[in-house]
């Protein structure tokens, strides 16, 4: 079991931060996912030599409740039929209502042309299914979870990188058995938009913000529960060319956790601060706290969500070195 980093004081709303492993299994590691299960909590990300190298899998902890994360074990890898080893990339954890678990990821030389893959467990994580490669045209959740609406249906936020950055919507119907397509979203103003995170607002209403070339989060909204979109506009909110994570809390705010800065002429500067925002409509976001602040440094890539007990948990990127977890009280926010 792997004991706690630190337990924070600077801020009365953090309740515990820790490395989800303090001796991590490769030299690098990136692109965590967290979900909460009946037998507590399950974290994932890939981790090899570095990003795009061929040893790349993908890396799964579980935390039951009471107890610390598991020794890291890898679950998937790029190896293929013919041999060849080929990286994996961005695990995305998601439980449906009624199970089972399930992982996305992609494998691939590049996120240009990789395709995604899933895998399901009928234990919490424990032991996993052989993975599955998607249909063609359908890469799963491309960074961070998808949305299960009142009715059952499932709403997964995607985007590919070929021949340009353009986000995209797969639903499913049938608890995740199978997939299809929303309508496109347009974008008249050419905003560079990857990796969408969703928040639902009430019956029907979705938003999707995420991560732009144009040093701004973009938005965009579903009032027909994800099957048609608005044209992508971008947010008054910075956002350097990195990924975010989003969720609607159970007391109808939005929280936010982003790189609150802009990338320069570089487009992986600006990864050295990590906050949290606020928001009661999705539009004005307020800055309400600071994880972490050290230039020139990396925290990056968050996934965050609300446990069952109503508590805020974050993992992200530190320094491509280890996954953090930061364990929040919204009621202190």
């Amino acid at each position: 079991m792997a004991p706690s980093f630190s337990a924070s004081r600077s801020h009365g709303s953090i309740v515990l931060k820790e490395f989800v492993s303090i001796s991590p299994p490769t030299p690098r590691c990136h692109a965590s996912t967290i979900v909460d299960t009946p037998a507590g909590l399950v974290a994932a990300w890939f981790g090899g030599k570095h990003e795009r190298a061929p040893d790349v899998g993908i890396w799964l902890s579980r935390k039951p409740a009471g107890g610390g994360w598991s020794r890291p074990v890898q679950v998937a890898n790029g190896r293929q039929p013919d041999g060849r080893s080929l990286p994996t990339w961005n695990p995305v954890l998601f439980m449906p209502r009624h199970g089972p678990l399930l992982l996305f990821y992609k494998v691939g030389p590049d996120p240009a042309h990789w395709w995604g893959m899933v895998m399901t467990s009928l234990d919490d994580g424990v032991h996993w299914s052989a993975p599955r490669r998607l249909p063609s045209g359908l890469l799963g959740p491309i960074k961070d979870k998808p949305v299960q609406l009142p009715d059952g249906s499932i709403v997964s936020p995607s985007s590919n990188e070929l021949g340009g950055w353009h986000i995209h919507f797969e639903l499913s119907d049938d608890a995740g058995q199978t997939w299809h397509l929303a309508a496109p979203v347009g974008n008249p103003r050419h905003i560079a938009a990857i990796q969408p995170s969703l928040l639902y607002w009430g019956p029907h209403l979705l938003q999707a913000i995420g991560r732009t070339k144009q040093n701004r989060v973009f938005s965009t909204w579903s009032h027909d529960g994800g099957r048609h979109w608005s044209n992508l506009a971008l947010l008054d909110v910075r956002n350097p060319n990195s990924g975010i994570d989003a969720v609607m809390l159970r007391d109808g705010r939005a929280l936010l956790v982003y790189n609150p800065t802009i990338h320069g002429k570089n487009w992986w500067n600006g990864r050295g601060t990590l906050a949290v925002a606020l928001s009661k409509d999705g539009i004005h976001w307020r800055r309400v706290l600071t994880l972490e602040h050290t230039p020139g440094a990396e925290f990056s890539y968050p996934a965050v969500i609300q446990a069952k007990n109503g508590l805020v948990h974050i993992v992200y990127t530190w320094k491509r070195l280890r996954i953090r977890h930061i364990v929040l009280d919204p009621k202190r926010l």
